[in-house]
């Protein structure tokens, strides 16, 4: 079993309007409501790819209710999610039908107290003796400790589990010096933890701040990966338009099934590249175009080399 961590889950609901205006009314043509957040999303295509997986993190309130009530009706996806108080949070994507661009808005989630945060602990713990990876994703509430995914790499460490970590700001920062087996970083977020634009350099210094390896999301340019085994870049066959809402965390996916089923990097990398651009291609975050997926994944150019560093 794969777990996943969404601390701050979502309703991410998708409108489509012919074009986006400012100051103006719009007559939205389609909306979908899906379970949401980073690691719900990497669940959804973890699953599809045919993984069994687990999610935990938050959930609350109607919404929270309603988000459980969607995960039942995915195949391969176990609920673990842990009770609050608070109202799980909704986004809201809106897509340019004429320009392929979305405007994405993200409320800021629940209140956690100290308690429901010890009854998470608990809870995480508990599922970690069952698992063959962790992925932590994804923004933190109001009231949890910005240390938080720090303790959880620890904690993942500690029971033998390897652990991916995709977040960004202080919540990266102190949790790359916990040493977590990988993070995933776009470019911006990569820059912001090390100082460094160029990524190279960039994916090079995170490594020596704690991470094993360092796989840097440069969008349409593909992937950058700096690992103990050496350093390689993917790169998609072409570029994509459409929706890049969950593309991320499609990377995630790509990268820790190949992590539990002992591909190389190269191989892995390949995955996440073509499983980021099917994203982009499909209507909402955590689905992917398989069919662009199986054409893209035999055509992903991954160069780089082998080391000892």
């Amino acid at each position: 079993m794969i777990l996943t961590v969404t601390l701050n889950t979502a309703l991410d609901i998708t409108y489509r309007v012919r074009s986006l205006r400012p100051h103006a009314s719009h007559r939205v043509s389609e909306v979908t409501e899906r379970p949401g957040g980073k690691g719900v999303n990497v669940a959804r295509v973890l699953a599809a790819l045919g993984h069994e997986v687990t999610v935990t993190g938050f959930t609350g309130g109607a919404t929270g209710r309603v988000v459980q009530e969607r995960l039942t009706s995915v195949p391969g996806v176990v609920d673990a999610l842990v009770p609050v108080s608070g109202a799980t949070r909704r986004t809201i994507a809106v897509v340019d039908e004429q320009t392929g661009d979305t405007t994405q808005l993200n409320e800021p989630g629940p209140m956690v107290t100290p308690a429901e945060w010890s009854a998470f602990q608990e809870a995480y713990e508990d599922l970690l003796a069952s698992a063959s990876a962790v992925a932590l994703c994804g923004s933190l509430p109001p009231g949890v400790p910005v240390g938080a995914y720090a303790d959880l790499v620890r904690t993942a460490r500690t029971a033998g589990v390897p652990v991916l970590l995709d977040t960004s700001g202080e919540p990266l920062r102190r949790g790359v010096a916990a040493r977590p087996d990988i993070i995933k970083p776009n470019a911006d977020e990569l820059a912001e933890l090390t100082g460094s634009h160029e990524p190279l350099r960039a994916t090079q210094d995170a490594r020596r701040r704690g991470a094993g390896a360092v796989v840097a999301s440069l969008g349409p340019e593909g992937l950058l990966a700096a690992t103990r085994e050496g350093r390689w870049r993917a790169t998609p066959p072409t570029s994509v338009r459409g929706n890049p809402t969950g593309a991320g965390d499609s990377v995630v996916a790509g990268l820790l099934s190949g992590l539990v089923e002992h591909l190389p990097w190269p191989d892995r990398l390949a995955r996440a590249t073509a499983l980021s651009a099917a994203t982009v291609q499909a209507p909402v975050a955590g689905e992917f175009d398989r069919g662009m997926y199986e054409e893209l994944l035999g055509r992903v150019a991954v160069t780089g080399e082998v080391s000892a560093a």
